[in-house]
């Protein structure tokens, strides 16, 4: 169980997360080095599934996903509402189970590594949070 004020930490700490990872997709250009960088160590690693080249549809998406995603991160580093985390939970259940849906159709198993991280962030982020009695002193 959270406390109010370890809850809005966490929802900035998923925020930074969300960031941090998501910047990439944000132009055509980021996203082109992101991709080959990603390509480079799933044939490293040889890692089964496929990794495809991006057609400016495909582009499109990825740079609209990484627009949006970063909007949303930087709302919640500036006010992490305990609402927003609630939301933001709801998300990234519906991200985790798209991308097993795509890793069950032959995506990279790249793909495991963020899958994870969604449903971490997910699950910490449904668990209850702490309403201050008012018994209690407040905080000085």
């Amino acid at each position: 169980m959270w406390t109010s004020t370890q809850y809005r930490q966490l929802v900035r700490g998923s925020a930074w997360y969300d960031l941090i990872v998501t910047v990439a997709f944000v132009t055509p250009w980021s996203f082109a080095a992101l991709h080959g960088l990603l390509a480079s160590v799933s044939q490293a690693f040889d890692l089964p599934g496929e990794l495809p080249a991006f057609a400016p549809m495909h582009m499109l998406m990825a740079n609209l996903l990484g627009s949006i995603v970063c909007v949303w991160a930087v709302l919640r580093i500036r006010d992490p509402q305990q609402v927003y985390g609630r939301y933001d939970a709801v998300g990234r259940f519906l991200f985790a189970t798209w991308q097993l849906y795509a890793l069950l159709h032959g995506a990279s198993s790249l793909l495991v590594i963020f899958l994870l991280f969604e449903l971490a962030w997910g699950v910490v982020q449904v668990l209850p949070v702490r309403t201050p009695s008012r018994a209690s002193p407040l905080p000085q």
